[in-house]
């Protein structure tokens, strides 16, 4: 609020000022006769005689008449409208309680001033609206006075001065706006006349060079330049003058400091409708970093060609600004070339393989459009010119650009990695296939039957999917021991492909089954391709010799017919499969309906693990694992165990189904979890040191949005460090639906410090492939690879390559399933770490844990 001085009467007061006055005079005649309230609390009575009320209430301006002590005596409409208020509402208030609270001290202040001698004035003051907003308003106040001159109340006429007061508040932010992008931005803005003479420079350039922004008027800017670059830049801005096209230069100042600095001005004109300039638009930016960077990478690229020539790499060296090419001598050996073959592009690709022809094709028009990064790369394949071997290339390369940005050189290297990718393709086959008997793996069979099953699907066709189960396998293993029956696998895959393998798709999922998919949907037709694979037939194309016998039985399910997706197909497989195998062995049995009675003994396995949950009876057994260096303890793995009524302590293998159920799974890991935070709790307190202890997770778990939050309140719960906790899972956990969540919940464990594992390493796909996608700190060797090692067997050159992955990769490693102290010496020798098996214990009760810890000793298996 503040007072405005009156009018002097020298110039014709304002239409709305004129108005306001006539109504006061009026008011001033008419006063002895208004009707005033006699009780502040009633309400207001319209203004008398009529025609006052009449002129009030068509007036475009707001009118209220106060008493003396503040009180509201009269309004028209228009006041009303003005502050949002019904003129019941106003009735023997003050006004000052719908007054902005900064003004209500100095309005009274003013008030009482003018009071004394009842003289009119003018003040501007905002009003607040039931809505929270305030409206500004130009207010006339003048006193009524009775016949001896004493002020008896108060006319106020009040103007709307809202939208005056808004448009003076965008101007000014306006202003403000221009003038910080101006004098704030970091480039120096400048205009220039037609004739290139400067017109306008940002105070930016008075920073920059120490000198007024009025010294670069004209042509005065250029006494800043640096010597050198006078010429050239004198140069370039008459041609541009003279074309009327925009100018992009790059020169050096002379800055504040003392220094020289590289800046790129650009500029370009704004044209008339004759095509004459009317003035230039510039832009100065300093981009002396970036010269100096560009100049140290050329200085780097010099010393990298001379240490690229000592490595071994091929270098292509293209000068974009001559149009010349260099091809190194060992570049030019490495393609099967002369010494003195000429460099041309048109040579390079004809010796790329017509199929990775593209990739250098399209790499070289990215370059030359300069639509690509900087730094690029690309793997393709070449056919040597001398031999026509096929190597693989990794080819890298540079873009190195003028400080104008136009291309001046390419620089590339290459490097033979033919070796690196046959082995990269040898561990991507491991990763898809069985180290035994080289068919296709689980996850690979999987994947490869989804595609199968998309594609009848689309085609409108059916397929077959069988699945196969070696008869009596555990009692022939013992019998004939491990290799025995290791060769019967063998024997049995080979006969599987010699009689499926070209018809369809045959894979092992694991221990003695067996899969395969065909495109048949009759059923003669299936029975007639799969009988002779299950029985012996020492004359069969797959050459099984006399000896070993291998007989197997298999269940085969029908798409559509018996299921739409991979998990249903194969379900309908197992039933007839396990139904086949309980009627009569050696034979196929393709699923019907009514061969659902393993899933009803799967539901009193799911029954049973209802019960088990609900009394309680999860215990966690501890199986250590140590140090095969010193056979010292180096943690646990708890294993989960729990109480049958008669049968006493039992393993979750009677449990299996149960880990297939997300409610129960999670229900058996929670009291899992929890058993093996308290006993570390108790071991912690007691000062036993127990290293670290691995819980398995199921991949129900890895399905529940909670599973950090569960793990992590029970860590807390019990005051257990994250530290001690180490989690284990498969690749099943990376398998199947509502895998994509499972890196989330990894990359939280390792944020927490909570050591991961990839357990059965080595035995599916997602063990390599998932190294590097998930924070994997320890791999463990899966016990087949471990069972019986022989240094010269194929197992012994999978475990030294997991061996010498982990330690590239900077992971530890545990090996499985350690039973003879020849295999712990062998992964000793091998650089194997850690291990665990029957060799150093079995899985032990809480208990024996404790007293196994408080009378420390080297367990079986330490080196002599």
């Amino acid at each position: 609020m503040k007072e405005v001085s009156e009018h002097d009467g020298k110039a014709p007061m304002p239409l709305e000022s004129a108005r306001a006055a006539h109504l006061l005079r009026e008011l001033q005649r008419v006063a002895p006769t208004m009707a005033l309230a006699q009780n502040p609390y009633e309400p207001l009575q319209p203004l008398a005689p009529q025609d006052i009320i009449d002129a009030l209430s068509r007036a475009h301006v707001g009118v209220v008449c106060r008493s003396l002590d503040g009180r509201i005596l009269a309004v028209n409409d228009c006041f009303c409208d003005l502050i949002g208020r019904k003129r019941d509402e106003l009735a023997g208030i003050s006004l000052e309680q719908h007054s902005h609270p900064d003004e209500i001290g100095p309005l009274l202040e003013l008030y009482r001033h003018h009071a004394r001698n009842g003289t009119p004035f003018r003040m501007e003051r905002r009003y607040l609206r039931p809505n929270g907003t305030q409206t500004w308003c130009l207010v006339h106040v003048s006193f009524l006075c009775a016949s001896d001159g004493r002020p008896t109340a108060t006319v106020a006429v009040v103007l709307d001065d809202t939208v005056r007061r808004n448009a003076e508040a965008e101007l000014r932010e306006s202003e403000a706006h221009y003038r910080n992008s101006i004098e704030l931005a970091p480039q120096i803005r400048w205009t220039a006349t037609p004739d290139g003479a400067i017109l306008e420079v940002s105070p930016r350039w008075a920073d920059v060079t120490g000198t007024s922004a009025e010294d670069a008027l004209g042509h005065g800017w250029m006494r800043a330049l640096h010597d050198d670059d006078v010429a050239p830049t004198c140069r370039d801005w008459e041609a541009a003058l003279t074309t009327k096209q925009p100018v992009d230069v790059s020169y050096r100042l002379h800055t504040a400091d003392g220094t020289d600095r590289w800046f790129r001005a650009r500029a370009a004109p704004r044209l008339d409708e004759a095509g004459e300039v009317v003035r230039w638009y510039g832009t100065l930016e300093d981009v002396d970093d970036r010269m100096r960077t560009e100049e140290a990478l050329r200085e780097s690229e010099e010393r990298f060609r001379l240490a690229a020539q000592a490595a071994g790499l091929g270098i292509w060296d293209f000068d974009a600004v001559q149009g010349r090419r260099e091809w190194s001598d060992d570049f030019k050996r490495m393609l099967g070339l002369p010494i003195d073959a000429e460099p041309e592009i048109t040579t390079a690709l004809a010796l790329v393989v017509a199929e990775d022809r593209h990739l250098l094709q399209e790499l070289v028009a990215a370059v030359q459009a300069n639509d690509s990064e900087h730094r690029f790369e690309v793997l393709l394949r070449i056919r040597r010119a001398d031999d026509g071997e096929e190597r693989w290339m990794q080819t890298s390369g540079w873009r190195i650009e003028a400080p104008n940005g136009r291309l001046d050189r390419v620089l590339v290297t290459i490097r033979d990695v033919t070796e690196q990718r046959n082995a990269d393709e040898r561990v991507r086959w491991t990763a898809n296939h069985d180290a035994l008997t080289k068919l296709p793996n689980r996850a690979f069979f999987h994947e490869h039957l989804e595609t199968a099953i998309e594609r009848a699907r689309q085609q409108g066709t059916a397929l077959a999917l069988v699945i196969f189960d070696i008869d009596n396998f555990k009692e022939a293993n013992d019998t004939i021991g491990h290799d025995g029956g290791d060769a019967l696998l063998r024997t049995f895959a080979a006969r599987l492909s010699a009689y499926i393998g070209e018809t369809g798709f045959v894979a092992r999922l694991g221990g003695y089954e067996f899969a395969a998919f065909v495109p048949i949907e009759d059923e003669a037709l299936l029975h007639a391709l799969v009988l002779p694979s299950l029985q012996d037939n020492p004359d069969g194309p797959e050459g099984d010799g006399p000896g070993i016998a291998c007989e197997a039985s298999a269940g085969a399910a029908l798409f559509p017919r018996d299921g739409g997706t991979t998990d249903e197909l194969l379900k309908a497989a197992d039933i007839a499969l396990y139904a086949g195998k309980a009627a009569q062995r050696g034979t196929l049995t393709i699923f019907r309906p009514q061969l659902r009675e393993p899933v009803q003994r799967r539901a009193s396995m799911l029954a049973t693990a209802r019960k088990v949950i609900a009394d309680e009876r999860v215990m966690p057994y501890y199986q250590p694992k140590v140090r095969l260096t010193d056979g010292s303890i180096a943690g646990f793995e708890a294993l989960m165990r729990w109480r049958h009524d008669t049968l006493g302590v039992l393993g979750p293998d009677h449990l299996w189904a149960a880990f297939e159920d997300l409610n129960l799974a999670t229900a058996l890991g929670a009291r899992m979890l929890d058993g093996v935070c308290r006993d570390m709790a108790r071991w912690r307190d007691e000062g036993l040191n127990f290293g670290r202890v691995a819980v398995n997770l199921s991949p129900a778990e890895f399905r529940r949005e909670d599973l950090f939050d569960r793990v992590m309140a029970c860590l807390h719960r019990h005051a257990v460090s994250p530290s001690l906790l180490e989690i284990e899972v498969t690749e099943t956990v990376f398998l199947g639906r509502g895998a994509e969540s499972v890196s989330d919940v990894l990359e939280r464990f390792h944020r927490e410090g909570i050591s991961l594992a990839l357990d059965d390493f080595g035995t599916g796909y997602a063990s390599l492939t998932h190294l590097q996608a998930f924070p994997v700190d320890v791999i463990k060797i899966d016990r087949s690879f471990v069972t019986n090692l022989a240094p010269d067997s194929a197992n012994a050159a999978i475990v030294d390559a997991i061996i010498g992955l982990a330690d590239r990769l900077g992971m530890d490693v545990i090996a499985e399933g350690i039973e003879a102290a020849e295999e712990a010496r062998y992964l000793r020798t091998r650089g194997c770490r850690y291990g665990q098996g029957f060799l150093f214990g079995r899985a032990m009760e809480a208990d024996a844990v404790r007293r196994l810890l408080s009378q420390p000793q080297r367990l079986r298996g330490e080196p002599s």
